[in-house]
C-alpha cells in the first residue's frame, strides 16, 4: 500500500470515528462542535485528494484567463469556478495553494471567502499564490463582510439593528439568539454558527487591511472596486467592501 493510500485509507477511518462519536448521546457539546469541524475538514480533504490524484504537480492542463475562487453557489458566467465543495469546475482546497498555472489569470475574483480562512498563514499564502498566477496587469477581485462598517455604527438604534439582523440572520436557525447591534459585530469578527451550512469567519477585514495584505503580496496597487453586480453577487453588495488589486 503507498503512502497516499496509507493516509487516505487513515483520514477515512477517522472519519468513521467521529461520526460514531457524533451519534453517541454521551458525546459533549463542545467535543461535538469540535468533532463536526473536524468531520468537515476531512470531507474537505476528501475532495482535494482526489483532485490532487488527477494532477498531481499542483497544477491544472488548461490556463483559464477568468477565475472564480470559493464562489458557492454563486456562478459567474465566463468564469473558471475552484472551490472546495461542489459545486465547481474544479474541487481543490486553495489553503494548499492554487492549482493554475504562473502568470496565465486575467481576472481572479472571489467574494465572502477570504475572511473563511484562517490568518496569517492561508491568508497570505493566498495572497501571494494569486501574485503569482497572474499576468502582468491581472487584476485579483476581493470581497469581504467589511468590519469597518459595522465598528462604525456602534452603538446603533434598535431599529437599524432590526433591520441589519434580518438582512444577515433571516435564514439562520439561530435568528432567535442574535438580538443586539453587537451580535452583528460578532458576526463579522467570528460567525460561529454551529451549523453545518454555514463556515466560520476567521478574520475581519476592512480596506485598510486589505491593501496590506495584497501589497505585502507584491502588488503594485490595491484601490477600492465600483461593485458591478455583472460578476459579483447583488445581496452581497450591503455592508461588503470590495478591492481590485493589480498585479
Amino acid at each position: 500500500m503507498n503512502a497516499d493510500r496509507t493516509n487516505g485509507t487513515s483520514i477515512d477511518h477517522l472519519g468513521e470515528q467521529i461520526t460514531a462519536f457524533l451519534t453517541d448521546p454521551a458525546t459533549t457539546h463542545g467535543l461535538g462542535r469540535t468533532l463536526r469541524a473536524a468531520a468537515k475538514e476531512i470531507e474537505l480533504s476528501r475532495y482535494h485528494r482526489a483532485s490532487q490524484q488527477a494532477f498531481p504537480s499542483g497544477r491544472i492542463d488548461a490556463a483559464p484567463k477568468n477565475v472564480q475562487v470559493g464562489g458557492g453557489a454563486h456562478r459567474v458566467d465566463g468564469f473558471f469556478n475552484i472551490d472546495a465543495v461542489p459545486p465547481a469546475d474544479l474541487l481543490w482546497d486553495v489553503r494548499e495553494g492554487l492549482p493554475l498555472q504562473d502568470n496565465t489569470v486575467d481576472v481572479l475574483f472571489s467574494e465572502h471567502f477570504l475572511e473563511h480562512i484562517d490568518y496569517p498563514m492561508s491568508a497570505k499564502h493566498y495572497a501571494r499564490e494569486a501574485h503569482r498566477v497572474l499576468a502582468a496587469g491581472g487584476q485579483l477581485i476581493t470581497g469581504v463582510p467589511d468590519a469597518a462598517f459595522v465598528l462604525s455604527r456602534y452603538p446603533t438604534g434598535p431599529a437599524q439593528a432590526e433591520e441589519m439582523i434580518d438582512r444577515w440572520y433571516a435564514k439562520r436557525n439561530c435568528r432567535q439568539d442574535i438580538n443586539t447591534y453587537l451580535d452583528l459585530i460578532n458576526y463579522v469578527f467570528r460567525d460561529q454558527d454551529d451549523d453545518p451550512t454555514y463556515t466560520p469567519h476567521l478574520w475581519a477585514y476592512d480596506v485598510d487591511k486589505l491593501r496590506q495584505l495584497f501589497a505585502e503580496a507584491g502588488f503594485k496597487a490595491v484601490e477600492p472596486w465600483s461593485f458591478d453586480p455583472a460578476l459579483a453577487n447583488p445581496k452581497r453588495e450591503w455592508a461588503s467592501v470590495y478591492v481590485v488589486a493589480t498585479r
